[in-house]
């Protein structure tokens, strides 16, 4: 009996911080993952004022119009503009992308118009599978 009561080992104070590091690693790897998708933004190219006019394609642009009052026309293709509400906007611009998936869609607003209108336009363009959407400015004049 005495034989086993000195092979006892002594008791150890230190904490196994094992388990914690991979509890540590599982959170990295979980917010690494959800952070990407955490960022809800609407990706917009826009024009520099002073740059030079960006390069035409074979196909006339499709250009929204926003006026003054926020009330949203839709130009396809050099077409006459008819005014549409945010739904007709996405149903429109989602027909012609399906037919030409590379053409250029392009922002024209009114600067008095509410920045909701603007946004809530790109939202639509965004949603119909516009990959670029391009703001119209007025050239700077020196």
């Amino acid at each position: 009996m005495s034989s086993r009561q000195n092979g006892r080992r002594k008791l150890k104070a230190e904490i196994n911080v094992v388990p914690y590091i991979d509890v540590t690693l599982v959170l990295l790897i979980i917010f690494m993952i959800t952070a990407p998708m955490l960022q809800t933004g609407v990706e917009v190219d826009l024009p520099q004022a002073e740059a030079q006019a960006s390069e035409q394609k074979n196909d006339p642009p499709v250009v929204v119009s926003i006026d003054k009052t926020g009330q949203y026309f839709v130009d396809i293709g050099g077409q006459e503009s008819e005014a549409v509400g945010p739904e007709e906007l996405l149903i429109k611009v989602a027909a012609v992308l399906k037919n030409k998936p590379e053409i250029q869609v392009f922002i024209r607003g009114d600067q008095a118009v509410d920045y909701g209108k603007v946004v809530s336009a790109m939202a639509a363009l965004k949603n119909a599978g516009v990959a670029k959407v391009g703001l119209m400015t007025q050239p700077y004049r020196h």
